[in-house]
């Protein structure tokens, strides 16, 4: 093919070098001229196409490439995982099988839990297959079924808190109408909108993705399919697809929290009307795990993106986003189970 680019563009130059040869006829010229084009037009439309083959997969790097950390790693993910995933489901069992936890909070706290356990499923148990095979390949579809889920259950956390720490706002600011605020229809409309939400947006982020073209190189410096490693990959415009990452990030992020800072500067302005020490502390210790979760959850997300931007080093934020996709899951029963007297007393009589 490149042989016959080469003889194209020498036929090429010498039908420039006739058409200024008055003897040879111009017509003849032209036409071997617009000939001669339409073959260059369709020598780069083959070029075009063989950069944008359709992908059929692509490949993790992971955390490292050195071949005796692997063992290491292998073990290290697996046992944060289990514990992630037995932690969990520990607190929805203790929730689901007492019904003095058949309240609005603990409500909340075993979606979350439920929520935390499919969020790390969606990254953890591929990562450590890659690692126990030494394969390090995911397929087109894998790779997109990956971004749907952990973008879902990552903005499902994201409302879930902020229905938590409104439910806080109404029991400590309005106690005497809690009940009939936070009653079951509505805290059933407020997961259901939770979800839709979160299904929408990842899925919307999902089919933008879906209609890029992507050229021969394939690989990702992250141990999952992460939004932004995949776009870069991207031999086509993706301006829409970063304004729709923007526009998400608000969404999903500076809403929900500007909503919870709201809930809690007005709970501390409430909390603080109390006279006596003994009220104020009993209001604090009843949104103190939730606040710690919170903490967590957006402090290690935007120390992420903030320690990760300048250096722009991709390795470094793949080992950096550990801390939000797998250690704050991992914490969370932890906070809720040790600062939690009804928990603690709900997992006793479960194992009783």
């Amino acid at each position: 093919m490149i042989h016959q680019f080469y003889m194209l563009y020498s036929a090429h130059e010498s039908l420039h070098d006739w058409g200024h040869d008055s003897s040879f006829p111009r017509s003849i010229t032209s036409n071997l001229i617009n000939h001669s084009w339409e073959k260059l037009a369709v020598f780069s439309s083959y070029m075009e196409q063989r950069n944008q083959t359709p992908v059929s997969e692509f490949i993790l790097l992971g955390l490292s490439e050195e071949g005796e950390l692997q063992p290491l790693l292998l073990w290290l993910f697996l046992s944060m995982y289990l514990v992630t995933f037995s932690g969990n489901l520990l607190i929805v069992l203790a929730i689901v099988t007492d019904s003095r936890l058949h309240t609005p909070m603990y409500f909340f706290l075993a979606n979350l839990s439920f929520s935390d356990i499919c969020f790390t499923s969606t990254t953890v148990p591929k990562m450590l297959w890659n690692i126990q095979t030494q394969s390090k390949v995911i397929t087109y579809a894998g790779c997109l079924s990956q971004m749907y889920f952990f973008m879902l259950f990552a903005g499902l956390d994201n409302f879930l808190l902020t229905v938590m720490a409104y439910d806080r706002f109404v029991a400590i600011c309005h106690p005497l109408h809690y009940m009939v605020i936070m009653n079951p229809k509505f805290c059933c409309i407020l997961l259901l909108v939770s979800w839709l939400l979160s299904v929408l947006s990842s899925l919307l982020q999902d089919l933008m993705v879906s209609q890029l073209s992507f050229c021969t190189q394939l690989e990702i410096p992250h141990f999952f399919c992460e939004l932004n490693q995949v776009i870069q990959l991207a031999c086509s415009d993706t301006f829409f697809n970063n304004l729709a990452i923007y526009l998400a990030s608000g969404f999903l992020g500076v809403l929900p929290l500007t909503s919870i800072l709201f809930s809690y500067s007005r709970i501390v302005t409430s909390v603080l009307k109390i006279s006596s020490s003994g009220g104020k502390y009993k209001a604090f210790s009843t949104c103190g795990s939730h606040l710690l979760v919170v903490s967590l959850f957006y402090g290690t997300g935007f120390g992420v993106y903030l320690s990760s931007a300048p250096s722009q080093n991709s390795r470094t934020t793949a080992m950096a986003s550990v801390t939000y996709t797998v250690v704050t899951p991992m914490l969370n029963p932890f906070i809720h189970g040790l600062r939690n007297r009804d928990i603690k007393l709900a997992l006793r009589k479960l194992f009783s």
